[in-house]
């Protein structure tokens, strides 16, 4: 395997609305600063990929509008996923392990202000028996929530600790879109927003971008004093019909975990990709994370929560703090699809 590094990571401030710029406006700053930060242009980039919606965008190949702004023309090599920016961060690192490139820039963004972001996200579902229906993902993520308190696996101050300790952790993020230092109790006292979900217990809907840049062997190392070393990445998915699975556990972020190498060591941080507080829960138990392992110290997606960005952000987010020797090694997750239907683990070190 070839080492590959995340050398640079930047992010633009997340909010609830990006009224005054479009969707290039507002990406372009956090390519800039990402570019700039380890002192590379366009032109030192060997591969560009990003990650983007058109629903969101409301228009087909929307992400052509960006290419005209950051400018990969030739010899660049680009591509694009039309799901979260972790999952360009995944082909670009296939594309470095190929050995035609060394540099590679990430990106995504959404604005998914303009529309109805839960009805927006129904057309993830299966077309023909489920799509028709017109399921809103909270009402979906409510259903999940149910079937674990059912089961007895965890309660609804379960579900609050986890929303407050989040916001209280976003009070240390300048990006951040919500934060604020109330107890669990505090949020036990909302009324519920589709029972047993309270509005704490669930992602804002956030304008945002992030970019990342990946670089290889010798120049990752020319480049940063301490790369955030890329040990381990993978992806599953599981059945997109709601009843073929088990909602109580992420067996594809298990499997993920498990081939990522999460288990190789320990883990001084997590990111953890989680739109709603139950979720949380179930993915630190399928990637066996504890209490030792300081998690979502960013506020993580319940602080803000952008649609096709946040996966990436979680990555961004681990690597930055290895970079800067707070953590040795870390956990970054993004999902993708309703009630954690897929799923991807990158494992990062700082000692190579």
């Amino acid at each position: 395997m070839r080492d590959v590094a995340v050398i640079s990571f930047a992010q633009t401030p997340m909010r609830r609305r990006v009224e005054e710029l479009n969707e290039v406006e507002m990406l372009m700053p956090a390519v800039h600063q990402v570019l700039a930060q380890v002192d590379m242009t366009i032109d030192d980039i060997g591969f560009t990929c990003s990650g983007s919606t058109d629903y969101l965008a409301g228009m087909a190949f929307s992400f052509v509008s960006t290419l005209d702004a950051v400018g990969p023309w030739p010899p660049i090599q680009e591509s694009h996923v039309e799901m979260d920016g972790a999952w360009a961060l995944y082909e670009a690192w296939v594309k470095l392990q190929i050995g035609e490139i060394d540099t590679a820039l990430v990106y995504a963004y959404a604005k998914s202000s303009p529309g109805d972001l839960p009805m927006v996200l129904s057309r993830q579902l299966d077309p023909y028996t489920v799509g028709p229906l017109w399921p809103d993902s909270v009402s979906l993520a409510a259903l999940q929530a149910r079937a674990l308190l059912d089961g007895g696996r965890w309660s609804e101050a379960d579900f609050a600790e986890v929303a407050a300790r989040n916001r209280r952790n976003a009070l240390g993020n300048p990006n951040a879109q919500l934060a604020w230092d109330r107890s669990a109790d505090d949020v036990l006292g909302e009324d519920y927003l589709v029972a047993p979900l309270r509005k704490s217990d669930c992602a804002p809907i956030t304008d945002g971008a992030a970019a990342i840049v990946l670089a290889a062997g010798d120049v990752a190392r020319s480049k940063v004093e301490r790369p955030a070393w890329i040990r381990g990445i993978d992806h599953r998915i599981e059945p997109i019909h709601l009843g073929l699975r088990d909602l109580t556990v992420s067996e594809s972020t298990r499997i993920a975990a498990e081939k990522a190498g999460v288990a190789d060591g320990a883990v001084d941080v997590a990111e953890v990709h989680a739109p709603f507080s139950h979720q949380e829960l179930i993915l630190r138990e399928a990637m066996a994370i504890g209490d030792a392992t300081s998690v979502n110290p960013s506020g993580g997606a319940l602080s803000a929560n952008p649609m096709m960005t946040a996966g990436l952000v979680r990555i961004g987010e681990v690597a930055s703090r290895i970079s800067s020797g707070d953590a040795g090694r870390g956990v970054a997750h993004a999902t993708s699809g309703p009630c954690l239907q897929q799923n991807l683990v990158c494992v990062l070190e700082g000692e190579n």
